[in-house]
């Protein structure tokens, strides 16, 4: 019972991608052990499987419109749902410096919904899926909202990888994105058609929403005002007399400031030269 108590403190306690990832897995868990007593009953799947797993048949899917976004919460193997968490863990860590986790979950829920929508076209128009109906699941499509969403708003940031180095996300995003282009005929190919939903979600509503050119989703425009605040400085005086030298002074300093600022959004904090490191340090003193 304590560890039980450990999970549910820790889930209470965690953040909300630490949180995606506790009901994913738990509903893994959950699904795999009815699963198994499906199948000494000589059934086909589980029944949360059968449920709650996006159909490629509209006239299934009907009977079911939940599925469009439960299969989100789903997965179909160990390697499956390790992945998908992974994933979520990393860029959903580096999704919240930038933005609120109620802008982390809408991303998953509408990623997974665009990704759902996607896979149904895609299943009833291409010629090489006709005749077929296949369920799908899977977290990847919201997952590849966030990456993709992310990877749009600070394209230059970089991650340092072990035995790589340093590699800027929207180069990772770009590498997503070819590996699913080059597999959408394959045997999986509905499944990639999800992931591309997601990711094209993110990157529209991202890239329209910051430009302010279209918002895409009407009253949703105000989720996506993010975090970052603008640096204040406070400046003591004993005296009342000023000259335009300190404000000239201050207004230079001010600018540099807003610059290194805009270079760590942008690229990461181990992009700054020595030089700038060393100037933001005395200007936090």
């Amino acid at each position: 019972m304590s560890v039980l108590k450990d999970l549910q403190s820790r889930f209470r306690t965690g953040s909300i991608v630490e949180q995606l990832i506790f009901i994913n897995i738990g509903v893994f868990i959950i699904s795999a052990l009815l699963g198994v007593f499906s199948g000494l009953f000589l059934g086909s799947s589980s029944f949360i499987t059968q449920w709650f797993a996006l159909s490629s048949s509209f006239d299934i899917w009907i009977t079911r419109p939940w599925s469009i976004i439960t299969y989100g919460f789903l997965h179909g193997g160990f390697l499956h749902i390790l992945f998908n968490c992974i994933v979520l863990f990393y860029f959903g860590r580096l999704f919240l410096d930038y933005f609120t986790p109620k802008q982390l979950l809408n991303f998953y829920i509408l990623g997974t919904l665009f990704g759902g929508i996607l896979y149904m076209l895609s299943y009833n128009f291409f010629p090489v899926f006709q005749g077929k109906v296949v369920p799908l699941v899977g977290a990847s499509a919201g997952v590849s909202a966030i990456v993709i969403g992310i990877a749009t708003y600070i394209p230059n940031y970089q991650l340092n990888f072990r035995f790589i180095g340093y590699v800027k996300l929207w180069h990772l995003a770009g590498i997503f994105i070819l590996l699913d282009l080059l597999q959408l005929a394959g045997s999986n190919g509905g499944g990639h058609f999800s992931h591309l939903g997601g990711a094209l979600f993110g990157f529209l509503y991202v890239s329209q929403a910051s430009n302010k050119k279209l918002d895409l989703l009407g009253s949703l425009g105000n989720l996506f005002k993010t975090k970052k605040k603008p640096l204040k400085t406070v400046h003591k005086s004993k005296t009342k007399r000023t000259n335009t030298a300190p404000k000239n002074v201050k207004s230079d300093n001010q600018q540099k400031i807003d610059a290194i600022l805009d270079k760590i959004s942008k690229s990461g904090y181990d992009t700054l030269t020595k030089e700038e490191k060393e100037f933001l340090f005395k200007q936090r003193k």
